[in-house]
């Protein structure tokens, strides 16, 4: 019940297309990009300083 399935996947895609329209969904998905890029860098840079504090 908590999975999501093909349909839903659809609907969500056609609900943001008749938001956003065609031409601002790839600048929204670069942008969540950069966004996730920039956390994984910032968790990745956190658990390297708290390896530096156990040496």
């Amino acid at each position: 019940m908590g999975s999501i399935g093909p349909w839903q996947i659809v609907l969500i895609i056609a609900v943001l297309l008749l938001l956003f329209g065609g031409k601002k969904i790839p600048e929204l998905m670069r942008g969540f990009g950069k966004g996730m890029k920039e956390f994984k860098d910032a968790t990745k840079e956190d658990s390297d300083s708290k390896d530096d504090l156990k040496d």
